[in-house]
């Protein structure tokens, strides 16, 4: 705990003096902060925060994509990459975004919500397709999410450029297996702070618990919270499922990603570098898909075969998967009446972009 705390004041620290550099710039507008004019010879030193760590999927990508934007630029560009807790915690990190501390960031929405009610869609259990890949497809092409919801976002100062999948979420639990809606009842299940994900578990009898994910492989290992739910690599990397009994295969939801930026910044880029940036922005969808492929089905094979941290695991039937189902849909009028500042518009496009796309 003192050395987490330790590390939580190093990391103000730093945050204070990259506030301190990007005010010294703010009032140059050919300055490297803001992009500048794209004068021969000028560089541009910008910042990209992650919520994973180096070797995770959002490492991985805001490494690749720092490493293609130094090359487009035949060197001109470098931003340096922050894995998650470099600069505090997912909730620090959107205000670095927001106050022009950081240019670029990953987010997930589900540490938004509380902001971008809009945002809270991602929450809703069942409403993507079971196919990943064609889940991608309709993250890439949703003018609901891509206009409309960009548009929500930002009023905050945040402009997301693009959505993507980490793949589908599992449940893991210890205890008992999570197999039907009856095996939530009083479990202390560990959430994002999205107050519709909290919806979403209470909708099974659970006791959703929001957290950050820094703090826990240590309350799954004291008992603190039961369960939690994250893609499969992510289960494997961050090690939840050696203090976990099982891992069920509920293909519930997509971890949904924003490639973020800080918007007055974004618009304040030259013309030519705006392009790059967006362009840059559309190769790394492909990319970041068979990134996220590859980790998903590592990790599977890995907790698969590990005999001396045995997980056992359970893949539902559909029929299992459709009393989660009925247990779900309801949320979705939740959200339309309590969350929702346009009246559900959003989600009900995007359902019916769904519908074309899976027809």
């Amino acid at each position: 705990m003192i050395m987490f705390k330790l590390k939580h004041v190093l990391s103000l620290i730093t945050l204070l003096v990259l506030s301190t550099i990007l005010a010294a710039c703010g009032g140059d507008e050919g300055g490297s902060a803001d992009g500048g004019e794209g004068s021969s010879g000028e560089t541009y030193d910008w910042r990209f925060v992650t919520e994973e760590v180096d070797g995770q999927v959002q490492y991985e990508y805001a490494e690749e994509f720092a490493k293609r934007m130094n090359e487009k630029s035949d060197g001109a560009v470098n931003i340096d990459v922050y894995e998650f807790g470099g600069l505090g915690s997912e909730t620090d990190q959107v205000e670095q975004l927001q106050n022009g501390a950081v240019e670029l960031a990953v987010m997930s929405p589900g540490f938004t919500g509380n902001m971008v009610k809009e945002g809270q869609i991602f929450a809703l259990h069942f409403l993507f397709p079971d196919s990943v890949e064609k889940t991608q497809e309709i993250l890439n092409d949703s003018e609901a999410l891509n206009t409309d919801l960009r548009e929500r976002y930002e009023e905050f100062s945040i402009s997301p450029l693009s959505y993507w999948t980490e793949g589908a979420m599992q449940w893991t639990s210890s205890g008992t297996a999570l197999e039907e809606p009856a095996d939530f009842q009083n479990f202390k299940m560990r959430t994002q702070t999205s107050p519709l994900i909290l919806e979403s578990y209470r909708a099974y009898d659970a006791e959703p618990t929001p957290m950050s994910w820094s703090e826990l492989y240590t309350a799954l290992d004291r008992g603190t919270v039961e369960g939690q739910e994250n893609p499969i690599f992510f289960i494997g990397d961050a090690s939840f499922y050696e203090v976990q009994d099982y891992m069920t295969v509920s293909n519930h939801n997509n971890y949904v990603a924003m490639t973020t930026v800080n918007t007055e910044w974004y618009e304040g880029l030259n013309d030519e570098m705006k392009t790059m940036v967006d362009e840059t922005v559309q190769e790394m969808q492909q990319w970041v898909f068979d990134e996220q492929k590859a980790q998903n089905e590592e990790w599977l094979e890995t907790i698969r075969n590990d005999e001396e941290n045995p997980t056992e695991i359970v893949e539902l039937t559909e029929e299992q998967r459709q009393m989660f189902k009925d247990k779900a849909m309801p949320v979705r009028d939740f959200y339309r009446e309590n969350v929702s500042t346009v009246d559900g518009e959003i989600l009900d496009k995007l359902q019916e972009e769904i519908s074309a796309a899976t027809e």
